[in-house]
């Protein structure tokens, strides 16, 4: 079950950006309302979702959606959890693929905590406090969380400018509308392996005029090159463009 819990998090200071010189009391006090409503702490506990999951885990459904995303504690090996985002696909019969995950590698046991705070910040923390994983902008202007259609997760400020996107941050997975681009993302790295959720072997990696793909043995201490490729446009390689 969810836990709600804000008390424990201080009240917000007005940005620098919004002047308190010819603002109106009632502008300052929806500033402060649309921050507050939008704070939650969620804790890892409880009983498991019912249906078939990609790499045959166990999850725990998080109140964080858009179809057909929706965002998920899950694990693979008892007692070590990743944040990550489900995709629902129809096929024969429903399966739920994982597109994202924020603590790759570094997973999180029972009650852990994923808190958005007044500060701005979104934050998952084991149950001893320990921070696992942050998006780091507290205290950057954020005033609202937003899963949106395409999957991709987002912290704005009061104009609904992006302080933070996941898009930003890919694991093994591409939606539509996200690309590896040049001076922009330009990496993904495959999981290791059904059960071990870090960085595996293979990592493709858009370069200034190529997409290479890399392999690291065990005994590799740096990536050998293993393929490479052209994309259209030579710049950027986005799902379903090559």
């Amino acid at each position: 079950m969810d836990n709600l819990d804000d008390s424990s998090d201080p009240l917000p200071e007005i940005p620098a950006r919004l002047p308190l010189f010819g603002t109106s009391l009632e502008r300052v006090a929806t500033y402060f309302a649309d921050v507050l409503q939008n704070t939650f702490k969620y804790v890892n506990e409880g009983g498991f979702g019912p249906y078939i999951v990609e790499y045959g885990g166990d999850y725990r459904g998080l109140p964080i959606f858009a179809s057909p995303f929706q965002f998920c504690f899950y694990n693979t090996t008892p007692n070590a959890y990743t944040l990550a985002l489900r995709m629902a696909v129809q096929r024969t019969e429903p399966i739920y693929r994982w597109v994202w995950e924020a603590n790759r590698g570094k997973p999180v046991g029972q009650n852990a905590t994923l808190t958005f705070g007044t500060d701005g910040n979104l934050v998952l923390t084991h149950a001893d406090g320990q921070v696992a994983w942050q998006t780091g902008t507290g205290n950057k202007g954020v005033v609202g969380l937003k899963l949106l259609s395409n999957g991709n997760l987002i912290l704005h400020d009061s104009t609904g400018k992006f302080i933070w996107q996941s898009f930003d941050y890919p694991t093994d997975v591409l939606l539509v509308g996200q690309s590896l681009r040049v001076g922009g993302v330009t990496k993904l790295v495959s999981r290791a392996s059904k059960a071990d959720n870090s960085d595996g072997k293979y990592s493709l990696v858009m370069e200034p005029k190529r997409l290479a793909m890399y392999y690291k043995g065990s005994n590799s201490p740096t990536p050998m090159l293993y393929a490479v490729g052209t994309p259209p446009l030579g710049k950027h390689v986005a799902r379903g463009s090559w």
